[in-house]
C-alpha cells in the first residue's frame, strides 16, 4: 500500500493529499525563495514521484519567474508549493506531520543569510518559558485548522 500524507494551510482553506514516496527534502536559500516564504529559507519536499491530490481547494498561484510558480492559499497566505518544469515541491511544514521530512540538502546557499548558521547557537526557550509574553499567550485561542482532515 503506497504510503499517504496529508496537509494544508493554516486556516484549512486549501487541503491536499499525497499518495506514493517523497522525494528528498530540502532548504533553499536563494532570495526568491525568502520572498516567497518571507521567511530566511524555504523548506520543501518533491512530490514529483508521488499523486498529489488538492481535496479541499487548490492554491492560488504566483508566476515569481519565467519557470516557477508558487502556490499559496488565497485566504490565510501560507506558502504551499513551488511548481518547476521539472516537478512539485510542497512546503515541508505544510504537512499535518512534518516531523520525519528532513531536509538532506541545502540549494541556494549564495542567498544564505550570514547569522542562519549561527541559530543553533542561541538561547531556547518553549513558549510559555517566555515571561514577558506568557501573559499574552495564556489568552491565545487557535484559529488554526488541526493537523488533520
Amino acid at each position: 500500500m503506497a504510503e499517504v500524507r496529508t496537509g494544508g494551510c493554516q486556516c484549512g482553506a486549501v487541503r491536499f493529499r499525497v499518495e506514493g514516496e517523497l522525494g528528498h527534502g530540502s532548504i533553499c536559500h536563494c532570495r526568491m525563495c525568502q520572498k516567497a516564504y518571507g521567511n530566511v529559507f524555504a523548506p520543501l519536499v518533491s512530490v514529483r514521484e508521488a499523486m498529489l491530490l488538492w481535496t479541499k481547494a487548490e492554491p492560488k498561484r504566483f508566476q515569481s519567474s519565467n519557470l516557477v510558480q508558487r502556490g499559496f492559499c488565497p485566504d490565510c497566505g501560507t506558502p504551499l508549493t513551488y511548481e518547476a518544469p521539472d516537478g512539485v515541491a510542497l512546503s515541508i511544514a505544510a504537512f499535518d506531520d512534518p516531523t520525519d521530512i528532513a531536509p538532506v540538502i541545502q540549494f541556494g546557499t549564495e542567498g544564505r543569510l550570514p547569522w542562519v548558521n549561527g541559530l543553533h547557537n542561541l538561547p531556547e526557550r518553549t513558549t510559555l518559558e517566555d515571561v514577558e509574553a506568557a501573559p499574552f499567550l495564556d489568552k491565545l485561542i487557535s484559529h488554526q485548522h488541526p493537523d488533520h482532515d
